[in-house]
């Protein structure tokens, strides 16, 4: 990360990402297919109407991750060993304590959230029943994605890609064997959906306890360090906090769809997974833009930095633009992949037209937000993005769609909020960057040869 032209490395490390992201999203997807398919849209609906809620739950942690990310990245760019051991073994302690939080957090939530979200009674005890069975699988989940974390630390995104494909591979065969095999209906897709988290967190725990030094997980020393952890929450918890506040406004706009019935929801769902796959681009070179600017930032070269937000966002417009129109192009087939009820098909059709063909637009935020993240400037971004993100939209939903609540209005509200927020981030990325890089940094940079001999050497 530290050396030589930056673009195909940028490109070398993002691609297992946007590939992790696009195979964990098909297994959802594959989720939703076979309990739309084979259980109906009811279980389409329920299923689907889960998500926000999930995300809700978990983003505080997976923000943390982010910060054990760059905080792991910076300490590798200054070449200190004893702190970066500290680190991944406080990351290693906060993603098992956080997983253990989440599952208590989930299963008592489960019945009182999907009520207060106005969930429609046909669908409201199967949507209980799944998140509370999914709930079991959040330990997994956080296992995962903070030891995912501590290897793209290294540079490391093809292991955690490998992994998501056979944790994929056992969810997907889980499904067909108890939805369609068993008949389980959307209990069988939450237990293959919590069997394939274990998968994945075994995993990447062996592999982690097998690491060379200084990213090896020791378990007998598995502890946090205070200053490690106070770095990680110092980044993380703001970056958490912004997901979580991005995830509470979609589940407001969640209940203004669960207010125009189970077809509308089930239509939104089947939708929404042509904007996951298009976001984990997004996603997927933010979290490069992370690690690249951090170790680049911790290790003084500061043109590299502006070098790399630039090639990143250009990458991630591109990319997710090219997804957004391809998918829109065919509308009835996309969306036929998941219900063959004509009027999903149709609320399905629009979600796809007001919101995914415009999707690229929150590029500008989400890369200029993870730039300002790697260079330790985590607040900023969150304070913005949950004005942008949270509060635009709330006020949208009780002004726009007070008097006439219709799906076309609340579906506008996301390129609205979209392109106020990517203004208002990108303008602090730039006052940011200046006071950053104000102190000239390294024009040479080179890698540290002790570091560089140690990768060298490690198979």
């Amino acid at each position: 990360m530290l050396h030589g032209p930056t673009l195909g490395k940028l490109l070398l490390f993002a691609l297992p990402l946007i590939a992790s992201g696009v195979l964990q999203q098909s297994f959802n997807s594959a989720d939703i297919a076979v309990a739309g398919r084979w259980a109906g849209s009811e279980a389409l609906a329920a299923v689907g109407s889960n998500g926000p809620v999930i995300s809700l739950i978990v983003n505080l942690f997976v923000g943390i991750s982010v910060g054990a990310n760059v905080v792991i990245a910076r300490l590798i760019g200054q070449g200190d060993r004893e702190r970066v051991r500290r680190a991944v073994s406080t990351s290693a302690a906060v993603a098992l304590a956080g997983g253990l939080l989440l599952l208590v957090t989930g299963v008592a939530v489960a019945r009182p959230i999907l009520e207060w979200l106005d969930t429609p009674p046909e669908v409201l005890g199967l949507a209980v029943e799944y998140l509370r069975i999914y709930s079991l699988g959040f330990p997994f989940m956080m296992i995962y994605n903070f030891g995912a974390a501590i290897l793209r630390s290294f540079g490391d995104t093809r292991r955690p890609f490998y992994i998501l494909v056979a944790s994929g591979i056992v969810n997907v065969a889980l499904n067909m064997l108890l939805v369609i095999g068993f008949g389980m209906g959307v209990v069988g897709v939450a237990v293959a959906t919590v069997v394939s988290n274990a998968v994945s967190a075994v995993i990447i725990t062996v592999l982690l306890m097998r690491e060379p030094e200084p990213g090896r997980l020791d378990l007998r020393s598995m502890r946090p360090d205070r200053r490690a952890l106070a770095r990680i929450l110092q980044i993380g918890v703001p970056a958490g906090v912004q997901g979580m506040v991005f995830s509470i406004s979609n589940v407001f706009i969640l209940g203004a769809i669960n207010s125009l019935g189970a077809k509308v929801l089930a239509g939104s769902a089947a939708a929404l997974n042509y904007e996951c796959y298009s976001y984990f681009v997004i996603s997927a070179i933010a979290q490069t833009a992370v690690a690249f600017v951090s170790q680049n930032y911790g290790a003084g070269y500061y043109d590299r930095c502006r070098r790399i937000f630039m090639q990143c966002m250009m990458l991630s417009l591109a990319g997710s633009a090219i997804l957004n129109i391809g998918f829109c192009l065919d509308k009835p087939f996309f969306a036929g992949i998941f219900t063959a009820d004509p009027e999903v098909l149709v609320y399905a059709g629009q979600r796809m037209q007001y919101v995914l063909l415009v999707q690229f637009i929150a590029s500008s935020y989400e890369i200029a937000g993870a730039a300002m993240r790697g260079l330790g400037y985590s607040m900023t971004p969150t304070v913005l993005t949950i004005f942008g993100t949270c509060v635009l939209r709330i006020v949208w939903l009780h002004t726009v769609c007070a008097d006439n609540i219709t799906f076309r209005r609340v579906m506008l509200v996301y390129p609205v909020s979209w392109a106020i927020t990517g203004v208002a981030v990108l303008a602090a990325y730039f006052i940011v960057a200046r006071r950053a890089f104000a102190r000239g940094g390294v024009t040479e940079p080179v890698m540290p040869e002790a570091h560089c001999a140690e990768r060298r050497a490690t198979p």
